[in-house]
């Protein structure tokens, strides 16, 4: 037990301390990518970089909160938080209520403060798929069109704002969420087959997203236009070089590349600090994320354990979706680069994220400390189990 705690604890500590140098990477290229825009628009160039660090100090405490909860909390109440999320992001396709900019209302406006919901929906669907799944087998068909309903509005929503990208990226993670579970093997097939063709069809039913293909296969056709963003982007890298400008040196975020601190400051980085620290970066959200299913394999409860790495995957998938889009090797799409890109939604709902796995972290070493904590969530009453495999007898949990 006393070395399994020992491996617990280091794997807690890489992957902690990778998160700290990924966040002060960001902010140190939030304040170098944003001064000078800050200062044009507001006066002052600390602008942008004193409210990220507000961010990041409630979203530190976010997680702090969120770590001493226990997961079946979380898991139990799945729908509910999830029907919640739904209700928020309804709320900016509501007129004279939601926040319009190009095109889409992704934002609510409180204060002077706006708040994008759909961050939220990225981790409220891991909690509402893993209670649907693995609950199948014991619901009739009325009570899976109901909650089949509950997790599926968040995306029906997405896609009214619209935001493609989030949607994209709940779709692929409901996905994971169902291969990782009890769901029938047969079911999950057809269902990614159908959601699949599903996906093409929202894909080519508007015009803007068939544009937007165009422009990614061939950005020069129309490079002051639909182009104009990658195009910059790659000028960013390719001044970038191997060595980089220099910190604070960029010429591409002086007006050049629209949101240059927020969904392309990977091109900033690439121009600053050159393939080095593009490499540098790229390094350390692989070993978050090798630290982060390492942390999410030592569990011993499989629910914990899904839910665990599925809060991996979505962060790691947004952030090769962000890097591939910013090189050029995807279609650009307003997805920013987690704990790096500046906005305050997206760090606090990342950090909701964070919490939610050290919260089945913590509850495996308080087992392995011998604390009686009622982490396990309650067996199934006909006595239902399944082995995990460990020698040490350990049974299925189960939602």
């Amino acid at each position: 037990m006393d070395e399994q705690l020992h491996d617990v604890d280091r794997l807690i500590k890489a992957f902690l301390s990778t998160l700290a140098i990924i966040i002060t990477i960001g902010l140190i290229m939030v304040w170098s990518s944003s001064y000078i825009l800050a200062n044009e628009n507001f006066g002052s160039p600390y602008h942008y970089i004193i409210r990220q660090l507000v961010y990041l100090f409630l979203a530190i405490g976010v997680t702090f909160a969120v770590s001493k909860t226990k997961y079946t909390f979380w898991l139990k109440y799945g729908y509910i938080v999830n029907i919640a999320a739904s209700a928020i992001v309804a709320l900016t396709i509501v007129k004279g209520i939601g926040a319009s900019a190009k095109g889409a209302s992704r934002w609510l406006t409180m204060g002077g403060m706006s708040l994008q919901p759909g961050e939220i929906v990225k981790f409220t669907v891991i909690l509402s798929a893993l209670s649907f799944f693995e609950n199948w087998n014991k619901m009739d068909n009325k009570e899976r069109m109901k909650h089949g309903g509950t997790l599926f509005l968040p995306l029906a929503l997405l896609i009214k704002q619209p935001d493609f990208g989030t949607f994209f990226i709940c779709f692929v993670v409901i996905s994971f969420v169902c291969f990782m579970s009890s769901f029938p093997r047969k079911y999950f097939y057809y269902s990614l087959i159908a959601g699949g063709v599903g996906g093409v069809f929202i894909l080519f039913s508007q015009a803007y997203r068939v544009k937007r293909m165009l422009t990614y296969l061939d950005p020069w056709k129309n490079p002051q236009g639909s182009g104009f963003q990658i195009i910059q982007s790659y000028m960013a890298f390719a001044n970038g070089s191997a060595f980089g400008q220099g910190l604070g040196n960029s010429n591409e975020k002086l007006f050049y590349l629209p949101e240059a601190h927020n969904d392309f400051i990977f091109s900033v980085i690439g121009e600053e600090l050159g393939f080095i620290g593009v490499f540098l970066l790229i390094c350390l959200f692989v070993a978050f994320i090798y630290f982060g299913f390492k942390l999410a394999l030592q569990v011993r409860d499989r629910i914990g354990v899904i839910m665990a790495s599925a809060i991996v995957f979505v962060l790691g998938l947004q952030a090769l979706l962000n890097m591939g889009v910013v090189l050029g090797l995807l279609p650009t799409k307003g997805l920013n680069l987690p704990f790096v890109s500046y906005g305050g939604s997206s760090l606090l709902c990342n950090f909701f994220g964070i919490g939610l796995l050290l919260s089945v972290v913590n509850g495996y070493r308080n087992e392995l400390m011998g604390v009686e904590n009622n982490f396990r969530p309650k067996r199934e009453s006909s006595g239902r189990r399944k082995a995990t495999g460990d020698e040490s007898g350990h049974e299925e949990a189960y939602v």
